[in-house]
């Protein structure tokens, strides 16, 4: 397994290039299209990464999907690149680690939010707002549904986790019964 330090420094540069052009959000819809294609047809980051696969190949296959899903300059070259290198099966954790660069320099935190059943508009404003005051930076919520959790709210901002959830507390009152003295 490679290490995220090697990929982080992939999107670091890629960062960094599309800011200096101005074009972090237009390379950002780029590589979202190619993140679809690979979801979509796994097989071809298979190919990409099978020694088996001359090299010529591969460049082949990438030079044709870029012909008929073309890109920026700027994108077409990086995927060239993370070919060349051999680092083009970690496509996605490349494309999340450059999302959350973005988010950084744009002060923006990413907040995967768990919930029992759907949470209404005003709730989630209600919620993005409470996060802000707490991390001081603009919240981008990914809401995921998880019925398990019974009733309540689960937060994740980076190593940080609140656990609001019905599940969780039910689990500690369990815990905290089996442990009192008698």
């Amino acid at each position: 397994m490679i290490s995220s330090a090697i990929l982080d420094r992939y999107a670091q540069s890629l960062a960094d290039v599309a800011a200096d052009a101005k074009e972090a959000d237009a390379i950002s819809k780029d590589l979202e299209l190619y993140r679809d294609i690979f979801i979509a047809v796994p097989d071809i980051l298979e190919a990409f990464h099978s020694p088996s696969i001359p090299r010529e190949n591969k460049e082949k296959t990438l030079s044709e999907l870029l012909a008929s899903y073309p890109v920026r300059p700027t994108t077409a070259n990086f995927l060239q690149v993370l070919l060349k290198h051999n680092r083009i099966r970690h496509f996605r954790q490349i494309c999340d680690s450059y999302r959350t660069i973005l988010s950084k320099r744009e002060g923006i935190v990413d907040a995967k939010v768990m919930v029992a059943s759907p949470l209404q508009p005003q709730d989630l404003a209600s919620l993005r707002d409470r996060l802000h005051k707490i991390t001081g930076k603009t919240v981008s919520l990914d809401v995921q549904n998880n019925p398990g959790l019974l009733g309540g709210i689960v937060v994740q901002i980076g190593s940080t986790v609140y656990d609001g959830s019905v599940r969780t507390k039910i689990a500690e009152m369990k815990r905290q019964l089996t442990e009192s003295p008698p």
